[in-house]
């Protein structure tokens, strides 16, 4: 696919995304866990866009499926921002965005600078999925799991973070033995965001 229909793919992901505003969609917050108890609401969340996974479905495809969704909270965050889902906890109370967040700090380490990068990666139409099995923080797809591969891995480096040459040599040759190209996503001073897009080459 070329770039012009990457983008046609991506305005049309978020359109469909913004239609789920009006379902009413919660989910509920057990420990760290984010679940999305309704199948039916949470294929549409898994389906316009590749949002959580079904519980007990290893490689989740485009099909409907009769199992609760879980989100990441990169995915929680961005959804309650994005209007179209709410989060309770146990008791029935339904969080903020900004409590949510509190709770995403509090519970991963450097959670500001990473949601600050998923989210812009996902408005810039891309499928961000976690990247732990890479050693990176995201794995990064065109247009999702099971329609391509994902060519992208990102390391997210907030300002405070020191960042050593093993980084690099360890990023790059763990991207390249699963083909993909290492991203260095840095928070700058001003809170922007600058990708560094590294390719190892064998001398």
């Amino acid at each position: 696919m070329s770039e012009v229909n990457l983008r046609v793919v991506a305005e049309g992901r978020m359109k469909r995304l913004m239609k789920l505003r009006d379902l009413g969609i919660t989910a509920e917050l057990i420990g760290d866990r984010i679940i999305v108890w309704n199948p039916s609401l949470g294929f549409e969340l898994f389906a316009a866009g590749f949002f959580g996974k079904p519980i007990g479905i290893r490689k989740p495809k485009i099909e409907r499926f009769d199992k609760p969704l879980e989100l990441s909270f990169y995915e929680a965050v961005y959804l309650v921002e994005k209007g179209v889902l709410k989060v309770k906890t146990l008791d029935g109370r339904f969080l903020t965005l900004d409590e949510l967040m509190e709770i995403g700090k509090r519970s991963y380490e450097d959670f500001e600078a990473k949601y600050k990068v998923y989210r812009d990666l996902r408005d810039r139409g891309y499928v961000v999925r976690p990247g732990l099995k890479f050693g990176s923080d995201f794995s990064v797809y065109r247009y999702g799991p099971g329609i391509d591969h994902a060519p992208f891995l990102v390391t997210v480096f907030s300002r405070d973070t020191k960042l050593l040459g093993i980084d690099f040599v360890r990023a790059g040759r763990l991207a390249t033995s699963v083909r993909k190209k290492w991203v260095l996503a840095l928070i700058l001073e001003d809170g922007s965001i600058r990708y560094f897009v590294f390719s190892w080459y064998k001398l």
